[in-house]
């Protein structure tokens, strides 16, 4: 086959139209082969020596490959561990940069570096060749016919995010065709597209869709890596996600599911992984990274450079101190927004990525980068802003321009709806952005993305069902998943018959779906609990690919009814402007400072004093809006106004008379929702000042004040 030197950049295979150039970088190898495959004959393996180098990335060009051409790298250099080097040429490696995968792996000790089983451990050396096991990577053909597909660019304070799994969410919707279930295309088929639209989310947080491996002992157990934060292709959406065959396809269809959901005004984010890669720990195997320059890649103990900085529980963390690992991502990033048209992303264990030294550094370079990228800069920024490791919970501690899943939030919502004690001045925190967290740095409310359930931990059904985890089926004799969890006292747990305990779980899953899409910041719904979902207690689904983490779409009466309740809390969040605001409450309006935006009300219908604060028996309170006093401007300039709303939340085992209190305008209280009904709605008659409305045990309602409109002559 004819060969050119080729370019060092773009780093990758790169299709121009004539024939494809190739770029690895490797700053301590010292001979690269290219490897190529035929489809038609995966086993047949053609070696070409890549002998031009520049600025220590290995180039060639072949003007007779065509996409779908199938390829590796065998890496040679030192395999020296203690010096932190495991090279190793007869592991076929894949180019970091893929943007298609072919194949799955086919577990075998020829994968791995060293020779399993011998004394020296991973000191030694395995030369046996891991070709035959390995995946390939794939030259993909970049043309796509985008249209006028352009970003919907929802603005943060309007944004309900929908965090799902591709797989998870269409494997048994009866209305996905069953050979389009579990992929892409799946995602963009009508019945899941109107499912979305229906309940008026803005966006889908999609788990990790980067290729992502098996891990062998899972695999072996005959479970697989579910979720899918085992990276090992940055550039590659998962190819067992796509419903054709593995021939370029999934990139494909993941523009056209982008393009689709686009099409319909929903946004697509992508949950990252960036803070380490499926290699795991030095006793994992030699996929990619590690052959090809295992110090650049990742962080190396610097006492021993056999073993890894390990902040993630996985068994490493990417090299965010090395220039080629920090372009490595910022190109992986660009990618997915410029080629892939994907509008944000969610970063897994954040706090990893912040990490120069030791130490947590939330100026790292990392932040520094993503500040001054024109692209990344315009895009939706989610932090998970904690790791494993020491100072690792950053939560509050992220810059501008990023938002962050708020732990506090979730913490302070669950315990004040299972009834612990001294929680008032936590949750009115959180019910108004955390600006305890946030303001002080000049970010917005909506720097709080809020939630109460996520893919880990219980879902919202078990949430409110189990007393502790059930995870048994992953083979850890139940020591793995969290052992935060939420009592509701109801004295059985699990399935049970009993109504009245069936009825308190429905109204407590009502009471957090509606606390969470009453409260300032951006609302996180699980996906699934808005049908009640149940996954049986297990609370770390990680791997299980079946149906404890697939929805159930066969919704009995009361499931439809909790869809139903859904709907309705997010279309009055959509409706009310007061409900997402952009700005923290000041106490005052702006216009008129003797206007108070917020006022915390107790039973008795007056404001809270710092005493009634510090009771710690209070279970009840009122959070009165008003939507006269934003004190905010629309997209054209106008002044935002909207209605005033009393929110009333009764946490206690018992029943609370809660005296509607007087307004300064003329008018009368309309009860807009109760969560003691399974609709939410409950017909009654405008409500009076001065009037008590009779809260019941463990239930929270919603109010709107009607303005009496003068007489015009």
């Amino acid at each position: 086959m004819r060969t050119w030197p080729g370019q060092p950049y773009p780093l990758g295979a790169t299709w121009d139209g004539s024939g494809v150039n190739f770029a690895l970088f490797s700053e301590n190898a010292t001979a690269v082969e290219l490897c190529l495959f035929d489809i038609a004959d995966v086993g047949k393996e053609i070696r070409i020596s890549v002998t031009e180098q520049t600025d220590q990335v290995w180039h060639i060009y072949l003007p007779e490959a065509r996409p779908n051409q199938l390829y590796g790298y065998r890496v040679h250099g030192p395999y020296a561990p203690e010096e932190g080097h495991r090279f190793n040429p007869a592991k076929l490696l894949r180019d970091p940069y893929s943007k298609a995968i072919y194949g799955m792996h086919e577990w075998n000790d020829a994968l791995f570096g060293y020779t399993i089983g011998h004394p020296d451990g991973d000191l030694s050396r395995n030369d046996t060749d891991s070709a035959p096991y390995a995946p390939k990577s794939m030259v993909v053909d970049p043309a796509f016919s985008w249209g006028d597909d352009t970003h919907p660019k929802i603005p943060w304070h309007k944004t309900i995010i929908y965090e799902t799994h591709v797989r998870g969410l269409t494997k048994r919707h009866p209305g996905v065709p069953e050979e389009l279930r579990g992929t892409y295309a799946g995602m963009a088929s009508p019945a899941i597209v109107e499912h979305l639209l229906s309940l008026g989310v803005t966006a889908v947080e999609l788990l990790p869709v980067h290729q992502f491996l098996n891990d062998r002992q899972l695999v072996e157990r005959g479970l697989s890596n579910y979720w899918g934060y085992n990276t090992v292709g940055f550039f590659a959406p998962h190819s067992q996600y796509c419903s054709g065959d593995y021939c370029c396809g999934q990139v494909q269809e993941f523009k056209i599911m982008v393009k689709t959901l686009h099409r319909e005004g929903i946004e697509v984010i992508l949950d990252v992984v960036y803070n380490h890669t499926g290699e795991g720990n030095h006793f994992g195997p030699t996929l990619s990274f590690r052959g090809i320059d295992n110090a650049a890649y990742y962080r190396l103990v610097p006492e021993n450079m056999r073993y890894y900085f390990d902040y993630t529980g996985t068994g490493n963390s990417l090299n965010m101190t090395h220039p080629r690992t920090l372009q490595l991502i910022m190109d992986s990033l660009r990618y997915w927004v410029q080629e892939m048209h994907v509008d944000g992303f969610r970063f897994d264990l954040a706090a990893t990525l912040a990490r120069e030294l030791h130490e947590v550094d939330k100026l790292g370079a990392f932040f520094d980068i993503i500040h001054q990228d024109p692209v990344l800069s315009q895009v939706k920024l989610i932090a998970e802003p904690w790791d494993l490791g020491e100072g690792g919970y950053q939560v509050g501690n992220f810059p501008i321009l990023w938002t962050e899943w708020n732990g506090e939030y979730r913490d302070a919502i669950r315990r004040f709806w299972k009834g612990d004690e001294g929680q008032l001045g936590n949750v009115a925190f959180r019910l108004t952005g955390s600006s305890d967290l946030y303001e002080r740095t000049g970010r917005r409310p909506y720097a709080s993305i809020n939630f109460v359930t996520a893919h880990d931990g219980f879902c919202l059904a078990d949430l409110v069902s189990y007393n502790d985890k059930h995870n048994e089926s992953n083979g850890e004799e139940n020591r793995d998943g969290s052992d935060n969890n939420l009592s509701w006292n109801c004295g059985v747990e699990g399935p049970t018959g009993n109504p009245a305990v069936l009825a308190l779980r429905e109204k407590q899953q009502r009471n957090l779906l509606a606390t969470l899409l009453f409260s300032q910041g951006v609302p996180m719904l699980h996906s699934g609990d808005e049908v009640g979902h149940s996954k049986q207690g297990n609370n770390n689904t990680y791997c299980q690919d079946n149906e404890l983490s697939w929805i159930d779409w066969d919704l009995d009466r009361n499931k439809q009814k909790l869809l139903d309740f859904t709907r309705l809390v997010i279309n009055l969040r959509n409706e009310h402007p007061v409900l997402r605001r952009r700005n923290f409450f000041r106490g005052r309006g702006m216009r008129d400072p003797s206007i108070r935006d917020v006022r915390w009300l107790r039973p008795d219908g007056k404001d809270m004093s710092k005493k009634d604060w510090n009771k710690a028996h209070a279970k009840c309170f009122g959070m009165l809006l008003a939507g006269d006093a934003i004190n905010e401007v629309d997209e054209r300039g106008a002044q935002i106004e909207g209605s005033t709303l009393l929110v009333v939340f009764n946490a206690h085992h018992e029943p609370i008379s809660f005296i509607i209190p007087p307004f300064r305008l003329e008018g009368q209280w309309e009860l807009v929702l109760d969560t003691r009904n399974a609709s939410g709605k409950r017909r009654c008659q405008p409500i009076s000042s001065g009037v008590p409305y009779h809260t019941e045990a463990r239930s929270m309602a919603l109010f709107r004040f009607d303005r009496f409109e003068p007489d015009v002559d």
